[in-house]
């Protein structure tokens, strides 16, 4: 078990300075729905400054706010309704499930609404099974772990509730510290599921557990109460994506966990916990460059 710090850094792959355009990753992001338009637009804001293209399908609602955010971030293509597949075929990686509906009356969705995303979403997955996925917030509520177990490449990304609900299991409350026995056990327990079903998982709290599909276990203790925000998950999992593209699935969640959590950790330096994920979008190039060039 180790904590990740910025020698974790030393893995990730740098763009070759003779590379070209589609060398350095090809992300396709799959989410939004009418009631949530913002979840999926700050995945592609964070992905946009680190990948070479980045294509985004959503529902009409989305397509149109995306077309609108087109005149200022160039950096991203609407893919048409219906040619999904033909994008997700063409893309390293997929990250599928910001702003989805979850169906829970919680978010005024309905069990109509959960159908349809657990169709779209299967669907997908299922054409798909040897791409790399990262699966997050709604599509992670209308999967099961045999879902999961079919493909061969996948980070989630659950905060406490997505966990015991995907796993239907009980996470004890914890303080966080090692010598908490309870905590200790929620971390057996996330390795035990990445080896049971070949993922990788990265668990949010106040200390992140990242598990690999190996049983590797990190420690992230970057972050800050600021980031509580809606938004910064999705910010978070448009990250990790975008560093799987052209990365294993280890390095890309732990330095997409551990750089999300130290740029909240600066912006707290000048303004508190009184900043949000556009904030953090803005200010993440800059703290992952200098984090990669610490000795």
């Amino acid at each position: 078990m180790n904590i990740i710090d910025h020698h974790f850094l030393k893995q990730l792959h740098l763009p070759a300075k003779n590379s070209h355009k589609g060398n350095n990753g090809r992300l396709m992001i799959i989410g939004g729905s009418r009631l949530f338009h913002g979840a999926s637009l700050w995945a592609l804001k964070v992905s946009s400054r680190i990948v070479d293209a980045v294509y985004y399908a959503s529902v009409p609602q989305n397509q149109k706010i995306a077309q609108f955010l087109q005149k200022r971030l160039y950096a991203f293509i609407c893919v048409p309704q219906g040619k999904e597949q033909d994008y997700i075929a063409e893309s390293d990686v997929i990250l599928i499930g910001p702003g989805m509906v979850r169906g829970s009356k919680e978010y005024t969705g309905t069990r109509e609404d959960e159908s349809q995303t657990r169709e779209k979403v299967l669907g997908f997955l299922q054409a798909f099974p040897d791409k790399k996925w990262v699966i997050d917030a709604g599509a992670l509520q209308v999967i099961s772990p045999k879902d999961l177990a079919k493909l061969s490449q996948v980070i989630i990304t659950p905060h406490q509730k997505e966990f015991e609900r995907l796993f239907n299991v009980k996470l004890n409350l914890t303080n966080y510290n090692l010598d908490d026995g309870g905590f200790l056990q929620n971390i057996i327990l996330v390795k035990q599921k990445a080896l049971e079903f070949g993922l990788t998982i990265v668990l949010k709290g106040l200390v992140d557990i990242v598990a690999s599909a190996s049983g590797e276990i990190y420690l992230n203790k970057t972050g800050n109460e600021g980031m509580t925000k809606g938004g910064t998950g999705d910010v978070l999992a448009g990250l990790i994506a975008s560093l799987y593209c052209t990365n294993d699935a280890l390095v890309a969640a732990g330095v997409g966990i551990y750089i999300n959590g130290l740029t909240g950790d600066l912006l707290y330096q000048k303004t508190g916990p009184f900043f949000n994920a556009d904030d953090l979008v803005d200010k993440i190039p800059e703290a992952l460059w200098k984090e990669m060039k610490r000795k």
